[in-house]
């Protein structure tokens, strides 16, 4: 358990760069789901061929999970976005030529950083004069402590989609019994009717 949090927590210290085929016309967008009051920095950038002679430009927008825009930018050909989220959900970054000179489409790098990821350990070691061995251990520690975060989060979520779960469960069981009672209530009337039918045409 304690070498897979180990390993959990290293692999959160690293963080990969997307590459992203953008078409002549259409969006392409990146989301992910994160916490709130966590850090994102993200760097982008079009990736230009050796003889191009064309300079195309890009738009990004980024949006919250309610929809509120937390960076947008137009005729960009690299640019940079950070913020501390403040709502819980997918965050979604989209992308997508804006200039006149589109081509067959261009390829956008995108670095984007998480959490511990997007902080600054040079800082951080200048500040705390730390290095080497220590500071890896410091990094180690806060990916630690970013872990035990998410699996409290992950927990509260757990407990409300259990809520919502019973809550609907407790629904569908009370609408089963009151289909129930109307199915026998109408029953008995129908039961009701043929018999006053029968003994009205005199036939029981």
């Amino acid at each position: 358990m304690a070498a897979a949090a180990l390993l959990a927590a290293m692999m959160m210290l690293g963080a990969e760069a997307v590459w992203l085929d953008l078409p002549p016309t259409g969006t392409k967008c990146v989301s992910e789901e994160i916490q709130p009051n966590v850090v994102v920095v993200a760097d982008y950038a079009i990736i230009f061929e050796s003889q191009s002679t064309s300079h195309p430009t890009v738009a990004v927008k980024v949006t919250s999970p309610y929809g509120n825009t937390v960076h947008q930018n137009e005729n960009a050909t690299m640019g940079q976005f950070a913020f501390t989220t403040s709502e819980a959900g997918n965050y979604l970054a989209c992308f997508w030529l804006d200039s006149a000179e589109k081509g067959s489409g261009v390829s956008l790098n995108l670095d984007w950083k998480i959490g511990i990821a997007a902080k600054d350990w040079d800082s951080v070691a200048k500040k705390e004069k730390i290095e080497g061995v220590e500071l890896e251990l410091r990094k180690l520690e806060v990916a630690v402590e970013s872990i035990h975060h998410n699996l409290l989060y992950l927990k509260a979520r757990e407990a409300e989609m259990r809520e919502v779960s019973e809550k609907t469960n407790s629904r569908v069981a009370w609408f089963s019994i009151l289909s129930l009672g109307v199915c026998v209530v109408v029953s008995v009337l129908q039961l009701w009717h043929l018999q006053g039918f029968f003994h009205k045409k005199k036939l029981i």
